[in-house]
């Protein structure tokens, strides 16, 4: 019965959309429920201690519901609740950094990667803590990008403006030789063909953009497979039903949401925590 139950997905916000936007591409027929924290967005400024105390309210509320995993579809939360969660709860719990990782030292050549967050994702150390379980020799070079995403937010995601914030930032990892940059902040994702186009300028042809969302998707496929989880429906065509909550300010996340998904969104309830 467990495999019938939706995948748990929750962020602070919307970035975690575009997590949930690769689960159904590669998933299409599992049921996802989202949940975004929107009435205490964003967690990044916050304390260690009020992180994990957000992300434990944000769990607790999708296992009410019932789901048969979680995936934190948060970088921030990836770095510093991930081990709290999974000391805590009952069932399988997935972040987006250890997926980035691997997939960032399986496409790198040069054992140089960089890694685009906010500010508290590259002070937590997370990534290359991550980075180094898998390789001894890769080397993490983080910049923090704080002005992405606001643009994201504000649908500001082609021309001139989000070029040269992309430049702005991509251009000191050149010193570096890196050749993998991670989005390693689940709204950068949607400014991907900008920032693709800018890495490429920047760092060479060769250089690989790695989305952690993406990275994550795959890892939870594989799984959910490995674990006989999959959905009863799989591989019938039939779509699986997505979901959302947010705390705060629904019909503004609806609007948002359809950017970030990339169809419109009807309804989204209103929960408390």
């Amino acid at each position: 019965m467990r495999a019938r139950l939706p995948i748990g997905v929750f962020d602070s916000g919307l970035g975690g959309l575009t997590v949930a936007r690769q689960i159904r591409r590669l998933l299409p027929e599992e049921d996802i429920l989202y949940l975004g924290d929107t009435a205490r967005v964003p967690y990044g400024a916050r304390s260690v201690r009020t992180i994990v105390r957000y992300s434990r309210n944000c769990a607790r509320k999708l296992v009410e519901r019932g789901v048969k995993m979680l995936v934190v579809a948060c970088n921030t939360v990836s770095a510093v609740a991930l081990d709290d969660l999974r000391a805590e709860l009952d069932l399988p719990v997935l972040g987006v950094i250890e997926p980035g990782a691997s997939a960032a030292v399986a496409a790198s050549r040069t054992h140089r990667i960089g890694v685009l967050a906010t500010a508290g994702t590259i002070a937590s150390g997370a990534y290359p803590r991550a980075v180094a379980s898998r390789s001894t020799r890769a080397e993490v070079v983080g910049r923090a990008a704080p002005l992405l995403v606001p643009l994201v937010e504000e649908g500001w995601v082609e021309g001139e403006v989000p070029t040269l914030a992309a430049e702005r930032y991509v251009s000191p990892l050149a010193a570096h030789d890196v050749d993998v940059v991670v989005l390693g902040c689940t709204h950068y994702p949607v400014l991907r063909p900008t920032l693709e186009a800018v890495v490429a300028r920047v760092l060479g042809a060769a250089a690989r953009v790695v989305d952690s969302g993406e990275a994550t998707a795959t890892e939870l496929a594989a799984f959910l497979a490995a674990r006989a989880m999959q959905h009863p429906r799989t591989g019938s065509g039939v779509m699986g039903e997505m979901k959302m909550m947010v705390t705060d300010r629904p019909q503004s996340f609806a609007e948002v949401a359809s950017r970030f998904l990339g169809h419109p969104v009807d309804e989204v309830e209103l929960v408390d925590l």
